[in-house]
């Protein structure tokens, strides 16, 4: 056999090891050191268990120059031993399990690996009956490194008795981390860390930085893995991380916006918040927008920040069984958060993560089924012959957002709601910005008071659960949530 051909053998046999590669398994007893809740999910019917997973990853390398358009034909290049953790939310009684589990790209902006996907969907996944598992993908998580809060407390220093023994080589091997976490949630043996659970399909879910990793694993990496069989991409901008260790910001030659690949090989679920939309220190979403088509979807979501008071503030305590009373105090405007005082109060309308919530229930089903979720129409925003100037939402009269996903929030508003605008904190513009309207212009707005607006409000819910976009199963406390929040009209 002539060299040339042995070599190209050599390539495909250490390429194929690669992106089949099974981790080893091992179950580590005691409490995992990642914030899930502040209440007990054994009530719940869930139980919680980590394990670490190591073996050999590989980075990858493009055959040539990214393309915008995402068509990033990627092939195995270095490889170098790993290990590192997954937690595993499942429920107890095996009758429960809906076969869908889901998979996080755990956050690292804030210097700490962050559940942000499951603080946004916790309530789906318990109520239905999804298996969870959180994967420390990126080094940032286990080692330390580049915070937005300036502040970062790893796993090796948050508790190095347990987590020391962790290796991750860079973040160029983190795709490869993630695809083999799949893989373990998959196996069978020897270590089966679902327990007796079987799992039919396979999420991937990612916010924030998390989503622009997913982006790039889905034009570059899924093709080669083939391990989820959809993907959640949850709040992008219009960047995507690199394959290398530059991060998400995109290594040198990588374009500044990047679009989804159009010949997908699963289905891709992509929900948008308006902050993510508009260009900021990072390129919104805007210049990377493409059609929806037999294998995408993109959710655009009028009035919503990339982070609100369901994030900051009550995500990590709504069990579902709170009082009312005491979640739509949550759901005052505050604005008060991570130790620091907001220019305005903080976009405080709940409907990002209920909207996300109906997202996850529908690519489990569009992968269940093939029923592909509603289509929406995207957020309109203003144009300028001016090529280098900033969109912006165009406005209805209320001074919301005009076009995407619709909800009573925006139709029948108490408040202006914006995704941008705030300031007075590192993560102020990721906050957004909620302006409670006076009286005189409730009055304007709803002449018969609380009794004209709640029953708009019910209207315009009724109306965006039968287009899609908020769960049947929500409506009930949706409904009871705007009745218990501060109404601010003279009558």
């Amino acid at each position: 056999m002539k060299p040339s051909v042995m070599s190209a053998l050599a390539v495909v046999l250490v390429a194929g090891v690669a992106y089949a590669q099974h981790p080893n398994v091992v179950a580590v007893p005691g409490q995992p050191t990642l914030i899930l809740s502040s209440f007990d999910l054994a009530l719940l019917g869930y139980t919680t268990e980590e394990f670490f997973i190591s073996g050999t990853a590989s980075s990858y390398t493009l055959a040539e120059p990214p393309s915008p358009l995402g068509v990033w034909n990627a092939e195995s290049a270095a490889t170098a031993p790993f290990t590192t953790r997954i937690v595993v939310v499942r429920p107890t009684d095996p009758k429960k399990f809906n076969g869908t589990v889901v998979v996080e790209w755990l956050n690292v902006s804030g210097g700490v690996d962050a559940g942000v996907d499951w603080n946004t969907t916790h309530r789906e996944i318990t109520r239905n009956g999804y298996a969870y598992v959180a994967v420390s993908a990126q080094k940032v998580g286990i080692d330390g490194g580049f915070s937005i809060t300036g502040s970062s407390t790893p796993l090796k220093k948050a508790n190095p008795e347990r987590y020391g023994r962790l290796v991750h080589p860079g973040d160029a091997f983190s795709y490869d981390m993630f695809s083999q976490a799949g893989r373990a949630v998959r196996a069978t043996d020897p270590v089966r860390v679902l327990g007796p659970l079987v799992p039919q399909r396979v999420l991937a879910i990612g916010e924030s930085q998390s989503a622009m990793f997913l982006t790039t694993y889905v034009n570059a990496v899924d093709r080669l893995a083939k391990v989820y069989d959809g993907f959640l991409i949850h709040s992008r901008f219009g960047n995507a991380s690199s394959l290398d260790n530059a991060g998400m910001a995109g290594g040198p030659g990588q374009p500044r916006v990047v679009k989804q690949r159009r010949d997908l090989r699963v289905p891709v679920m992509t929900v948008v918040m308006e902050t993510d939309l508009l260009d900021s220190t990072i390129a919104g979403y805007h210049s990377a927008r493409q059609p929806d088509h037999d294998r995408l979807r993109v959710w655009e979501v009028a009035g919503t920040s990339h982070a609100d008071n369901y994030t900051f503030n009550l995500g990590s305590i709504d069990s579902g069984t709170l009082p009312i009373e005491k979640l739509a105090a949550g759901f005052e405007p505050t604005n008060q958060i991570l130790g620091a005082s907001l220019a305005k109060p903080i976009n405080n309308a709940p409907q990002h993560h209920y909207v996300v919530q109906a997202a996850l229930w529908n690519l489990d089903r569009w992968v269940k089924t093939g029923q592909a979720p509603a289509k929406a129409a995207p957020l309109k925003l203003t144009t300028s012959s001016d090529p280098g100037a900033r969109r912006s939402p165009v406005l209805d009269a209320n001074g919301l957002a005009q076009g995407g996903v619709r909800t009573p929030w925006v139709d029948v508003p108490i408040a202006r709601l914006s995704g941008v605008g705030n300031s007075g904190s590192p993560v102020a513009f990721l906050a957004g910005a909620s302006e409670p309207f006076d009286a005189a212009t409730l009055d304007r707005l709803y002449p018969g008071g609380k009794r004209e607006y709640l029953k708009k409000f019910e209207a315009s819910l009724d109306s965006t659960i039968k287009a899609g976009f908020i769960l049947p199963a929500d409506r009930n406390e949706i409904l009871a949530l705007a009745a218990a929040m501060t109404y601010r009209g003279s009558h």
